[in-house]
Protein backbone atom coordinates (compact mmCIF):
# COMPACT_ATOMS: atom_id res chain seq x y z
CA UNK A 1 0.00 0.00 0.00
CA UNK A 2 2.05 3.14 -1.04
CA UNK A 3 1.46 6.20 0.59
CA UNK A 4 -0.14 4.78 3.95
CA UNK A 5 -0.15 6.42 7.19
CA UNK A 6 -0.19 3.23 9.56
CA UNK A 7 3.28 1.45 9.75
CA UNK A 8 2.58 -2.05 8.27
CA UNK A 9 4.64 -4.91 9.22
CA UNK A 10 7.07 -5.87 6.61
CA UNK A 11 6.33 -9.16 4.74
CA UNK A 12 9.28 -11.65 5.09
CA UNK A 13 9.74 -14.78 4.74
CA UNK A 14 10.43 -17.53 8.59
CA UNK A 15 14.15 -17.42 7.66
CA UNK A 16 14.20 -13.77 7.22
CA UNK A 17 12.66 -12.78 9.72
CA UNK A 18 14.36 -14.98 12.07
CA UNK A 19 17.66 -13.21 11.06
CA UNK A 20 16.45 -9.34 11.12
CA UNK A 21 15.43 -10.51 14.57
CA UNK A 22 18.92 -11.56 15.31
CA UNK A 23 20.25 -9.03 13.30
CA UNK A 24 18.14 -5.78 15.02
CA UNK A 25 19.20 -7.28 18.52
CA UNK A 26 22.53 -7.24 17.70
CA UNK A 27 22.46 -3.58 17.04
CA UNK A 28 20.44 -3.33 19.82
CA UNK A 29 23.28 -4.95 22.33
CA UNK A 30 25.86 -2.13 20.92
CA UNK A 31 27.92 -0.52 23.42
CA UNK A 32 26.43 2.79 21.70
CA UNK A 33 23.10 1.93 21.91
CA UNK A 34 22.74 0.48 25.35
CA UNK A 35 24.21 3.83 26.61
CA UNK A 36 22.15 5.75 24.34
CA UNK A 37 18.95 3.91 25.94
CA UNK A 38 20.09 4.38 29.71
CA UNK A 39 20.78 8.47 29.05
CA UNK A 40 17.18 8.58 27.72
CA UNK A 41 15.61 6.31 30.43
CA UNK A 42 17.84 8.47 33.08
CA UNK A 43 16.23 11.81 31.05
CA UNK A 44 12.98 10.59 31.73
CA UNK A 45 13.10 9.44 34.86
CA UNK A 46 14.37 12.84 36.25
CA UNK A 47 11.71 14.72 34.52
CA UNK A 48 9.11 12.60 34.07
CA UNK A 49 5.81 15.40 34.02
CA UNK A 50 7.98 17.08 31.75
CA UNK A 51 8.27 14.49 29.65
CA UNK A 52 5.27 13.09 29.41
CA UNK A 53 3.33 12.63 26.28
CA UNK A 54 6.64 14.52 24.94
CA UNK A 55 9.68 13.69 22.38
CA UNK A 56 13.25 15.05 23.06
CA UNK A 57 14.37 17.25 21.05
CA UNK A 58 17.78 17.30 19.80
CA UNK A 59 18.86 20.41 18.23
CA UNK A 60 16.74 22.20 21.45
CA UNK A 61 17.67 19.82 23.51
CA UNK A 62 14.81 19.79 25.89
CA UNK A 63 10.94 18.56 25.62
CA UNK A 64 8.29 19.33 22.95
CA UNK A 65 5.18 18.19 21.33
CA UNK A 66 5.76 15.06 18.84
CA UNK A 67 3.94 17.88 16.70
CA UNK A 68 6.35 20.64 17.03
CA UNK A 69 9.67 18.46 17.05
CA UNK A 70 8.82 16.46 13.99
CA UNK A 71 7.73 19.47 11.93
CA UNK A 72 10.70 21.61 12.60
CA UNK A 73 8.81 24.18 14.94
CA UNK A 74 6.48 24.92 12.44
CA UNK A 75 8.60 25.33 9.44
CA UNK A 76 8.43 22.25 7.74
CA UNK A 77 10.79 19.52 7.18
CA UNK A 78 11.81 20.48 3.41
CA UNK A 79 14.20 22.65 4.38
CA UNK A 80 15.99 20.76 7.11
CA UNK A 81 18.73 18.87 5.96
CA UNK A 82 19.13 20.22 2.72
CA UNK A 83 22.44 21.06 0.57
CA UNK A 84 23.50 22.75 -2.28
CA UNK A 85 24.38 20.60 -4.99
CA UNK A 86 25.44 21.43 -8.26
CA UNK A 87 24.24 18.99 -10.15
Amino acid sequence: MKGTPFKLKQKLSPSAAKRKAAADLAMAKTPYRRAAKAANQKRKRNSPIESKGKDWDHKDRKYKSPAQNRGNDGKGTKKEGKRNYKA
